[in-house]
């Protein structure tokens, strides 16, 4: 995936780089020949592996939503600090967002046991040929709920440093505090809300059809009990003013159109300002995890036969 517009201002974190950019026409490793890939190994041991999902985001963005935060968050990296990034894994851990059958949302869910197969493959490909540092820069929240026994085996199978980066909101203001104008209840860092909304607009304004979008609040499943309450996508819901309870919940169960917010007062501005702040903060860990001594004990992809 190409960013169409590509101009951007871009704030340089590290100095002196200026003869290794040279070296390289793009920092996205399938345009590269092998030739160049070593050439970036005798320098650095660092790539990025953005991962998302393709899947439904209401009725005003497109499905690769997650996906374009992950790949353009990546990519500004990428520049920021000179590393490697890969191409995005483009479909994730999605089931709750299919709706029915026939209905043609357009998800495309992996099962769990395919998105960790799928990870632990690209990670152990690129530790066979030399990186030792793998960072997954994530774009769906949902991916969260599954990863965890991947990262683990990589860690362990090979002592390579593994990080799982989550750069957005959704319950979390994080670095992007004061940024969005939607109050809490309006959830501004949700589904299609103003926080990806604004996101996809500054990254393909085309793609965003404002006409459609719609100001929607979360509600509690018809299967809970009415004294049960829900006001977001997280799996929980709030009991007697606490959250202690989770269930498995399909998205068109707690919103029926797609959006969990009100995308109203997105602007590319502010998509632009989320992906700055975003990218330059996790640029910065990445230069503090290069600092880091890894000790790769097994680097060989041994089941090449299947």
């Amino acid at each position: 995936m190409t960013n169409p517009n590509p101009a951007r201002v871009i704030n340089r974190l590290t100095e002196g780089d200026d003869d290794f950019r040279a070296k390289f026409r793009s920092w996205n490793l399938s345009h590269l020949s092998y030739v160049d890939i070593r050439e970036y190994l005798t320098t650095k041991d660092t790539v990025l592996v953005p991962m998302a999902s393709t899947e439904q985001h209401g009725p005003h963005l497109p499905l690769a939503t997650d996906t374009i935060t992950a790949v353009e968050i990546s990519e500004r990296i990428s520049e920021e600090i000179g590393v490697l990034h890969t191409p995005p894994i483009w479909a994730g851990y999605s089931p709750q967002h299919m709706y029915g059958a026939g209905e043609g949302r357009g998800t495309i869910t992996l099962r769990s046991s395919t998105l960790l197969a799928m990870m632990h493959d690209v990670a152990r490909s690129l530790i066979h040929h030399g990186f030792n540092r793998i960072i997954f820069i994530n774009g769906h929240g949902s991916n969260i709920k599954v990863v965890d026994p991947v990262l683990r085996q990589l860690r362990y199978e090979t002592g390579a440093l593994i990080s799982f980066v989550k750069p957005y909101m959704e319950r979390y203001e994080g670095i992007l505090k004061g940024l969005m104008e939607n109050p809490p209840e309006e959830t501004p860092g949700w589904h299609s809300s103003e926080l990806e909304t604004s996101q996809d607009l500054a990254w393909n304004a085309d793609l965003v059809r404002m006409e459609r979008a719609v100001d929607t609040r979360a509600h509690i499943p018809e299967f809970l009990p009415k004294s049960f309450s829900k006001d977001d996508g997280m799996p929980d819901a709030e009991f007697e003013g606490y959250q202690y309870f989770s269930f498995p919940m399909d998205h068109h169960e707690f919103v029926e159109n797609g959006i969990i917010g009100n995308p109203m007062r997105a602007t590319a501005e502010k998509g632009h300002e989320a992906f700055r702040r975003l990218s330059e903060h996790v640029a910065r860990g990445i230069l503090e995890l290069e600092k880091v001594p890894v000790t790769v004990h097994l680097r060989e992809f041994i089941d090449r036969v299947m």
